[in-house]
């Protein structure tokens, strides 16, 4: 990041096609939208699972998965506990719960107390599927108002998986990618538009 806070280039080009088994994407204020451009610009045959946390409100209603469900061609649905993760599928947080990863690669669910004052946290969601996925996960952090997640992509990168931060200056909210990039040394800075491209890319 240059002196005057704007993102120049991308990070190391770790481009490993066909290498990765799940996606995680965190995201806050201004998720909607951005979310709206990433998940429909993905492959209808994704080979990946594509884990989600948007922060939310507690009372939210199942508007966010009902809406991304319609206008993508993957099948998006809110986490259930115990959910076996399958390619192809998308799997958003429901409100007021942690949204983790097992280490045979199913989905749990925690109303343990927040973290960064978020539940669900991407912090969480990040470092338990960094535990499952090791080297085979890639880590995406989007629009938001808070620092929750870049702890949680260090997580990933320090497992070997692929990190991808939306760049700052195509961000609604931009402090949360601006987080991440000052903790972790990313692997791509795209702009909104190209981050779902760059997930069938990586995804082979």
């Amino acid at each position: 990041m240059n002196p005057d806070g704007q993102v120049r280039g991308h990070g190391r080009d770790k481009t490993i096609k066909g290498g990765y088994d799940a996606v995680v994407i965190g995201v806050s204020a201004g998720g909607l939208a951005a979310l709206s451009a990433v998940l429909p610009a993905m492959d209808r045959n994704l080979p990946l699972a594509v884990m989600v946390v948007q922060h939310l409100s507690p009372a939210s209603d199942d508007f966010l998965v009902r809406h991304l469900d319609g206008i993508s061609g993957l099948t998006v649905k809110e986490a259930e506990d115990k959910d076996r993760l399958h390619p192809g599928r998308v799997y958003i947080a429901p409100p007021n719960y942690h949204l983790l990863v097992e280490r045979d690669r199913t989905l749990a669910l925690s109303l343990e107390q927040r973290v960064n004052f978020s539940r669900p946290s991407v912090d969480v969601l990040f470092e338990t599927a960094s535990e499952a996925y090791l080297e085979r996960l890639i880590g995406v952090i989007l629009t938001g108002a808070s620092s929750d997640g870049a702890r949680g992509l260090a997580a990933v990168k320090k497992r070997g998986g692929v990190v991808v931060v939306q760049d700052p200056l195509t961000a609604e909210a931009d402090a949360m990618p601006r987080a991440a990039l000052e903790l972790v040394e990313v692997d791509h800075i795209v702009p909104l538009q190209d981050i779902g491209a760059l997930l069938n890319r990586l995804a082979g």
